[in-house]
């Protein structure tokens, strides 16, 4: 009988939400914060190293962000286990986009990315 074949993969979904409350409109300050869930859809165990972001402002200028883990953290995550945090950001525009990717290590060394598909940062328009 063979071992089942390994399957390095990690499934991440976003939720958005504006901050009106850290964010000042006169001054083309919009915050939003994302709230990520991070679930191991693979078959081994895989722990989370670092994060490359792509932030794209509503006027098109962007910016890169990467760095170790993810508050702070780098959470081991077993198969069908899932993560989640919560993080923001600041655009100078009422709409923008992310999308990146988690650099992961699988318990046996083999490295792959988590992508992070491209989600919205909306101001929600205010009917009078």
């Amino acid at each position: 009988m063979t071992a089942a074949a390994k399957h390095y993969e990690c499934t991440v979904t976003v939720e958005t939400e504006f901050l009106p409350d850290q964010s000042d409109i006169e001054r083309n300050r919009y915050a939003f914060a994302y709230h990520v869930k991070i679930i191991n859809t693979g078959n081994v165990a895989a722990q989370l190293i670092s994060r490359h972001w792509i932030i794209s402002e509503g006027s098109g200028e962007q910016q890169e962000v990467k760095g170790l883990g993810v508050v702070g953290a780098q959470p081991l995550l077993n198969p069908s286990q899932s993560f989640e945090y919560t993080s923001g950001t600041v655009l100078n525009t009422p709409t923008g986009k992310m999308r990146g990717s988690y650099q992961m290590v699988a318990d046996d060394g083999t490295q792959f990315d988590a992508v992070v598909q491209p989600f919205a940062l909306t101001m929600p328009r205010v009917l009078h």
